[in-house]
């Protein structure tokens, strides 16, 4: 506790009550699921903003606590930036605004002592508090789970790093593009070797975005444990962890069968390893020539009847080689271009509008243009309008969770630096005008 400041088990007393009743309507008239949640967010770039992200989507108070005068790496990720009414770009890009929506932004330098004071009183009045600096560095900030659980002891403190607090590997720096390469799924990803491929990774960061969502679990899990004994714990989550148990059902054949085999899975192109047909096919050209691709998806043997019948070739499935999925995984290489040669006799229209009639699973292959003016991505709403504090609106992708009767929140855009900095030390810790304009003096906010 800061001198001059009020008691912290009194005033929180008092001022959480306002806190919660202010939160737990919001504009959409309709609770939501963690209103009187309050986070104290020190991550940044994409894993911990991503489960704050969901967590505010939720309904938390997230409190984001930001270097002054940088902050959030990803502010500068760009272009493309959020452009202002004077139509010139803002400091604002694309990349930090699809990751903080619905949080509070808060300046405050943990490498100062009174910084590190802020962050210890903001902490008992918090429910979680999630970082992702390397190993060892809050414990030299004063900020480590001992030290804050000991000031808050429900306090849910979930660490996310890329290789863990433990381990030989626990010091390094762990980044999604390496960790993709660590953790194998490079090694699963792209054309065959045979036909030329090699390491690929994946278009979009799923590393770190399935740490984040693994970490929102953790994060409510630990929560209810809270709400039941009034213990917090400590959760470690690394990116390589993750990346590894992503590996699914190919680290299941490796570890089932490969390793006693001697056999690797590798890169499949757009093959499935366990299924067959699951891929892409070249279908006729388009109007004007140009080659065109769908995605057939036989899910299981009765799918493939279905398509054969379609496809005008029943005898295909009453083919001893082809009638069970097992039978089609062993010898996918006689019957794969014999698909292929039929794919090609039809337009992808004409293919996609059989095939979605025998319910026979399928797709096209969507460009982001294609994909955001489809009509049913449209009609489920997962494009979100927004009204930045710049005095424009903008467009990024919605949170997925739709629940019946804790609906998401769409009340806070995407936060400027510091936007709530006084807002918060007022609300939450009783600081008044002087106390605040005190630390922007010292460079602490």
């Amino acid at each position: 506790m800061l001198p001059g400041w009020p008691c912290a088990s009194a005033f929180r007393k008092s001022v959480n009550c306002v806190t919660i009743a202010a939160l737990s309507l919001r504009d959409n008239g309709n609770m939501n699921s963690l209103d009187g949640i309050r986070i104290l967010d020190l991550s940044r770039v994409l894993a911990g903003p991503w489960c704050t992200q969901n967590l505010a989507d939720l309904g938390a108070d997230v409190l984001k606590i930001e270097r002054p005068g940088t902050g959030d790496d990803t502010r500068t990720w760009g272009p493309p930036y959020l452009r202002g009414g004077d139509g010139q770009d803002s400091a604002e890009a694309a990349y930090y605004l699809g990751a903080n929506r619905n949080k509070r932004s808060i300046t405050c330098d943990i490498a100062t002592p009174q910084g590190q004071d802020l962050i210890r009183a903001l902490v008992k009045h918090c429910d979680v508090f999630i970082e992702n600096f390397k190993v060892g560095d809050m414990a030299r900030y004063g900020l480590d789970h001992a030290t804050l659980s000991a000031l808050n002891p429900r306090l849910v403190y979930c660490s996310i790093t890329g290789f863990g607090q433990t381990g030989p590997y626990r010091e390094r720096a762990g980044y999604d593009y390496a960790i993709q390469g660590m953790g194998g799924l490079m090694s699963v990803t792209g054309e065959r070797d045979d036909l030329g491929g090699g390491p690929q990774k994946v278009g979009v960061a799923v590393a770190d975005l399935f740490t984040g969502m693994y970490a929102t679990v953790a994060i409510l899990a630990a929560l209810r444990h809270a709400e039941r004994t009034g213990e917090g714990q400590h959760i470690d989550m690394a990116l390589l962890d993750t990346q590894v148990a992503m590996l699914a059902n190919l680290g299941a054949n490796y570890l089932v069968a490969g390793k006693r085999d001697g056999k690797v899975p590798g890169r499949m192109g757009n093959a499935h390893q366990n299924v067959v047909p699951y891929q892409v096919f070249e279908t006729a050209p388009t109007p004007d020539g140009q080659k065109d691709y769908m995605i057939l998806a036989v899910g299981n043997d009765s799918q493939f009847a279905k398509f054969c019948e379609l496809a005008g070739r029943p005898d295909l499935s009453t083919d001893a080689r082809f009638t069970k999925n097992q039978d089609r995984v062993r010898n996918r290489a006689v019957l794969i271009p014999q698909l292929e040669a039929i794919f090609r006799s039809r337009p992808k229209a004409e293919w996609l509008a059989g095939l979605e009639k025998a319910k026979v699973p399928c797709g096209a292959i969507n460009s982001l243009a294609e994909v955001f003016a489809d009509p049913h991505v449209q009609s489920r709403g997962m494009v979100s309008e927004w009204e930045h504090p710049l005095g424009v609106s903008f467009n990024i992708v919605a949170s997925p969770l739709k629940l019946s009767a804790t609906p998401v929140r769409q009340d806070l855009p995407p936060p400027l630096l510091g936007q709530h900095t006084a807002q918060v030390l007022q609300e939450v810790l009783g600081m008044n005008a002087a106390d605040i304009q005190r630390l922007r003096d010292q460079q602490v906010i």
